[in-house]
């Protein structure tokens, strides 16, 4: 009684600071990850301007971990908070979202705009049951970088850049291979990208049980060879995409698997190595199947309990619309899920692998669909710690029955 009484509190007083408007119009609370980059308020503001009064957007910075940022949503929307009235979702969570009855469907006109234009991919990680339940802001895809003044020509697969790194460490270069080693979702989701680049799947077509088999041992066995060689950094184990940027601008790096942010960094803080900075194709697990990289990014959807769902409609849509995705693109550095941006000369000018990017998106892998995607996430990630570690059947066997346990929400969480 005490906690449905503790429960009852925490509602009212979530309710408290709803959607009330000042001066006639409505204040839309939309609930996104951090932006330092003042892409994210700029949509605010315009789509609040462009409105005519009727709504102003209100933006909320969740915490900066992808973690922090869905356990906020979870608790407000579990108080059936009425003041959330668009949430920015990590593209792994429409699911779980969307079987909780938290998040709105998008049917009808609203629907056709808010897949209009939009990159296959993208919808696909905004739907679930086949019903649409959140609208693409952002992809991202990660790519290739590598120093063109130590290696002349990329690798096209793990194995030869293994042996790249090995060459060059002989020679007394730089030479390491900078990726996300730590037990978070960044290992996850180089997992899950090397799998399915190896003609598989971490759940079987329908969500229901595990897939795994040979393309994940496959998997898991050039996790472990990297992490055995000398292309592999000391940090390895302790290193997210930050790190690893860090690590690439240091100069002790040949390659690097990361996202786009990377490039205007190295631009910004090593003006000397930025010339020979490139990219290229995610490298492949055998050379007959290209890779099938893991698209990540954000979907906007509407709040179930909102008071204004309609006009929560109608702000999604502007917040993703080609103008400000542009401007996302350019100053926040996300790529964008509209598919005519990427022919956008002046997406081009600041992206000159614009076309690198939609050919990754347009082929990419996404992460299982499920409710129970964040305990299928915290199995890979602890079972595949650290990756020198990794016994390739060994652990793909008793991830198998870990993910089934994690699906049927049976035994603890590791």
């Amino acid at each position: 009684m005490s906690a449905a009484a503790g429960l009852a509190v925490v509602a009212s007083a979530l309710a408290g600071c709803g959607s009330g408007g000042q001066g006639g119009g409505v204040t839309l609370n939309w609930y996104n990850f951090p932006d330092d980059s003042g892409a994210l308020q700029q949509a605010a503001d315009r789509c609040g301007q462009r409105s005519g009064g009727r709504y102003t957007i209100r933006y909320n910075k969740l915490p900066r971990g992808a973690d922090g940022q869905r356990q906020q949503l979870v608790r407000r929307m579990a108080a059936h908070d009425t003041g959330v009235d668009i949430l920015g979702l990590d593209v792994t969570w429409p699911a779980e979202f969307a079987e909780a009855g938290w998040i709105r469907e998008w049917t009808g006109e609203a629907r056709d705009r808010g897949t209009a234009d939009t990159l296959d991919a993208a919808v696909r990680t905004a739907t679930w049951r086949g019903r649409l339940y959140a609208v693409p802001y952002n992809s991202n895809t990660q790519l290739l970088w590598y120093r063109d003044d130590l290696v002349q020509t990329p690798p096209r697969t793990w194995a030869e850049m293994l042996a790249a790194a090995e060459d060059l460490a002989r020679a007394g270069k730089p030479h390491r291979v900078e990726i996300q080693g730590a037990q978070y979702e960044g290992l996850t989701v180089w997992f899950n990208t090397l799998v399915t680049s190896a003609g598989g799947s971490i759940l079987t077509p329908d969500a229901q049980a595990p897939s795994l088999g040979a393309p994940a041992v496959a998997a898991a066995t050039v996790m472990r060879d990297l992490a055995r060689s000398v292309a592999a950094d000391p940090s390895l184990p302790n290193q997210m995409e930050d790190q690893n940027r860090l690590a690439m601008e240091s100069g002790t790096a040949a390659f690097e698997l990361n996202y786009p942010f990377v490039y205007p960094s190295m631009k910004a803080n090593r003006p000397e190595l930025f010339p020979h900075f490139r990219w290229a194709p995610y490298p492949a697990v055998t050379p007959d199947r290209p890779a099938s990289v893991t698209i990540g990014g954000i979907d906007l959807a509407v709040g179930a309990y909102s008071r204004h769902a309609d006009l929560a409609f109608e702000a999604a849509l502007c917040l993703r619309d080609r103008d400000n995705q542009l401007t996302n693109a350019l100053e926040g550095g996300l790529p964008p899920s509209l598919r005519s941006l990427y022919q956008e000369a002046e997406l081009t000018r600041s992206y000159p692998f614009a076309a690198e990017v939609l050919a990754a998106l347009d082929s990419a892998g996404l992460r299982p669909q499920t409710p129970a995607y964040q305990n299928v996430s915290i199995a890979v990630s602890h079972t595949l710690s650290p990756p020198a570690d990794i016994r390739p059947e060994n652990d793909v066997a008793d991830l198998r029955g870990q993910i089934q346990d994690a699906l049927g929400s049976k035994g603890l969480i590791p």
